[in-house]
């Protein structure tokens, strides 16, 4: 049947019918995804109704009243922050150039959203201003050396300032210190005379220790005179093994013995 033959009265339900449909279907369009929505399972939402708390939702699917209730997402993963370079001064008055890395994740969402405006940034701020604080009370010796100690101090003073916000910090990490070439250079020339140092007190001891020896072989030698003819001939037998043309005449010890007692 031809839609010009229907009844006025079925005409007017389909105008009625397009009056209302459309309306319900953009409603529902706009409405839907204002009222579900899906968090991972590392993801949390914090819900405010007319700015009002209601707490942490998720993960999973959250309904909320649209247009009332305000979502904001939080992400429970370990994150990193760079810290940029920082010019410090160390305790015995050598610059440098320090930069570090920052892990961290959120273990209260509800902190982290009311009680500051951006943890990411506020976290980054605390950990560059705590680095030149902790790396300015240490000699440059120890920043070289003992770089596990100053991670764990710096670590452990962030997390102190940041936990009030929920964010826990796992760990800092010193990248790079950088010295200025001047400073290099000296490093260089005090180990090399430390590497000095050390030859002359090995060659010292070796010194000491075969004058030991030979003190001892001599107390030997004088008990026993023999001892001292047995090494003459020793001696002489090496000297002999080289083919060269020296001539050796033995001669007795004993013949000197009269001349040495005189």
């Amino acid at each position: 049947m031809d839609q010009a033959q229907l009844p006025p009265f079925i005409h007017t339900l389909l105008n009625l019918g397009l009056v209302f449909v459309l309306p319900i279907a953009l409603a529902l369009i706009v409405l839907v995804p204002q009222a579900f929505r899906i968090l991972r399972e590392y993801e949390r939402g914090v819900v405010f109704r007319l700015g009002k708390l209601v707490g942490a939702k998720g993960p999973g699917l959250v309904v909320l009243i649209p247009f009332v209730d305000r979502l904001v997402k939080v992400d429970l993963r370990v994150v990193t922050i760079d810290v940029a370079k920082q010019e410090v001064m160390t305790k015995d008055n050598v610059p440098a150039t320090v930069d570090a890395v920052v892990y961290f994740r959120v273990d209260d969402p509800i902190a982290a959203v009311i009680k500051v405006e951006n943890f990411w940034k506020a976290t980054s701020l605390i950990a560059q201003t705590t680095l030149r604080s902790v790396l300015g009370q240490v000699p440059l010796d120890d920043l070289l050396s003992q770089r596990d100690v100053i991670n764990q101090k710096l670590q452990e003073i962030i997390d102190r300032q940041t936990g009030p916000w929920g964010i826990k910090v796992t760990a800092v990490e010193i990248r790079e210190v950088s010295l200025p070439d001047s400073m290099k250079r000296a490093m260089a020339k005090q180990a090399e005379a430390e590497r000095e140092r050390r030859a002359k007190v090995v060659n010292a001891e070796g010194e000491f220790q075969a004058a030991e020896k030979m003190v001892q072989a001599a107390a030997m030698i004088a008990k026993e005179p023999i001892a001292l003819q047995l090494r003459y001939l020793q001696t002489m037998r090496e000297m002999a093994s080289e083919h060269n043309t020296t001539t050796f005449l033995p001669l007795p010890i004993d013949l000197f013995s009269a001349f040495l007692k005189k």
